[in-house]
């Protein structure tokens, strides 16, 4: 269920995770910022490769020999690193950008889980209505009218943007969901990762180390066999709540 200004999401053990919906503001600054990585990206690509084909930055006329050539080495890679930056990066940094990152935002589904490639691919297709008429005025317009927040390719992508920074359980724990954590496990792996670290003192020592194996084991990620209780404590908390990583070492 969605608020105006939160994402409210109901697991099993009956604690809400609340995620505070990203509005134009941050929506217009992550972009600027990946707009201008994109383009200065592009334009680098250009310049050097312009530079190796031809030998300097003269531009090659239409009426040359090699044009089309010329248009394959230079040009096309250059429109490429412009039109896929977006969905490229966001399904390979699940739901994020250099300059979402920088925002402190991130892309997730009603859910909070991380988008699918599909709905990734669906919101960036869309991106063109959305830049309409220039500067992205049907995309803006739509943020501010709606109730979440969203442009028209979020609409049909079934995502949203959402702050990426911790925020407290609904019933007032102390211990902090991670938002990456949640996007990519899940919500229910990520409060009983969090219940174990909680509780580990409280816990036998096979005991919580049994089950820190199978939650790890849970996610794909692998276990080393001489792995103690400390050290699988540790793997917990960088998997679920890197938060408390950086806690720990401050």
């Amino acid at each position: 269920m969605t608020t105006n200004e939160q994402l409210h999401v109901g697991s099993a053990t009956g604690v809400d995770l609340k995620l505070d919906i990203a509005g134009p503001g941050a929506r217009s600054y992550a972009f600027v910022i990946d707009w201008h990585i994109r383009v200065l990206f592009a334009l680098a690509w250009i310049l050097a490769a312009q530079w190796v084909y031809v030998g300097s930055i003269r531009w090659i006329g239409w009426e040359s020999d090699g044009f089309a050539s010329y248009i394959l080495v230079v040009w096309v890679p250059a429109v490429a690193i412009y039109a896929l930056y977006h969905p490229l990066l966001e399904v390979l940094m699940h739901g994020r950008t250099p300059g979402k990152r920088m925002a402190g935002v991130r892309i997730v589904d009603e859910y909070a889980q991380e988008p699918s490639v599909v709905a990734i691919l669906i919101r960036n297709v869309l991106r063109l209505l959305d830049s309409l008429p220039i500067g992205y005025v049907v995309g803006l317009s739509a943020t501010v009218m709606t109730r979440q927040s969203v442009r028209i390719g979020d609409m049909a992508a079934g995502t949203l943007l959402v702050f990426d920074a911790g925020h407290g359980l609904a019933d007032g724990k102390s211990l902090q969901l991670n938002t990456q954590s949640t996007s990519r496990y899940g919500l229910d792996k990520v409060e009983l990762a969090q219940d174990l670290i909680e509780r580990w003192g409280t816990l036998e020592s096979s005991k919580r180390c049994d089950i820190a194996r199978r939650l790890i084991h849970s996610v794909g990620d692998s276990v080393e066999p001489a792995s103690g209780d400390m050290a699988l404590r540790a793997q917990l908390a960088l998997l679920f709540s890197p938060q408390e990583q950086e806690t720990s070492r401050d």
